[in-house]
């Protein structure tokens, strides 16, 4: 049953990091799906059961009809989960995250600010993303925090120390994928996915390709727009099985990695639907 469904809004960033599964960055677009294919997706999404839908991108904040997107999601009893990169959050925006029904979840790096900055490509970064983390915290917004592991010589440790300091609980540590930016152009392997990819989670990019995941950015199933969403989950189901990734009680991690099982997907997506009950 398709459960989670990852709604990559745009591949406009203001970041540009050296790992982007999705080869994000300021010169981005927000691709060729409408607001109203975007919202008969969230609708079909809503009718077929599904219980949580995530916003991603790119930054999913840039694109214009994000606000309007979210509160329809809400508005079908979809629980949300936005995936920012906490760079730059409006009041208006913050208002819309203090909704019931959302969370937020987000990359850190490192707790220096020049080993942070290094991966996202774009000084203040690391201030900023830190000061609106300890924000929505303050706020009693529901976030998780994704550290990812991009070079063997990262303060991982350090930087959960210090998000637990900034009281966040839910944290993630992950490496990172040969896919996309971290790919240099290489085909992504099935060792680098988690092996769940098409079973009850989908991923639509935003010129309407469908995915069974996020980072299987090389396994389309075809445009949404051509389709239901009913049939295009029988299609990411049957091309996971085919390719050898069918492992339905797999834990969210590559089949490469040896790390230990509570180590999740945390760069797009998590191992488990936000928790707040939808409004």
């Amino acid at each position: 049953m398709l459960r989670w469904l990852s709604l990559e809004l745009t591949g406009r960033c203001q970041l540009r990091c050296t790992h982007c599964y999705a080869n994000s960055s300021p010169l981005g677009t927000h691709g060729t799906m409408t607001t109203v294919e975007w919202s008969r997706v969230i609708d079909q999404a809503a009718e077929q059961g599904v219980e949580a839908v995530q916003f991603i991108g790119g930054e999913p904040t840039t694109h214009p009809a994000f606000p309007l997107l979210v509160r329809h999601a809400l508005s079908r009893g979809l629980a949300v989960e936005v995936y920012s990169n906490l760079v730059h959050v409006s009041s208006a925006l913050w208002r819309l995250f203090e909704h019931s029904g959302i969370t937020l979840a987000t990359s850190y790096y490192s707790d220096r600010a020049d080993e942070h900055e290094a991966i996202t490509s774009r000084r203040h970064s690391h201030a900023r993303t830190r000061a609106n983390i300890a924000h929505a915290v303050g706020r009693g917004i529901p976030i998780r925090v994704a550290i990812i592991e991009v070079h063997g010589r990262q303060r991982t440790r350090q930087a959960r120390a210090e998000l637990g300091r900034l009281g966040v609980s839910d944290i993630n540590v992950d490496r990172v994928r040969r896919i996309g930016r971290a790919g240099a152009g290489d085909r992504p392997v099935a060792a680098e996915l988690c092996g769940r990819c098409g079973h009850d989670r989908l991923a639509i990019g935003p010129d309407g390709e469908v995915r069974p995941c996020a980072l299987a950015r090389s396994a389309s199933v075809g445009d949404i727009r051509d389709g239901s969403l009913r049939d295009m989950h029988a299609a990411a189901r049957s091309i996971a099985a085919e390719s050898g990734w069918s492992r339905r009680n797999a834990p969210c991690q590559p089949s490469g990695d040896v790390a230990s099982p509570d180590r999740v997907l945390g760069h797009v997506i998590s191992d488990r639907a936000p928790t707040r009950p939808p409004a």
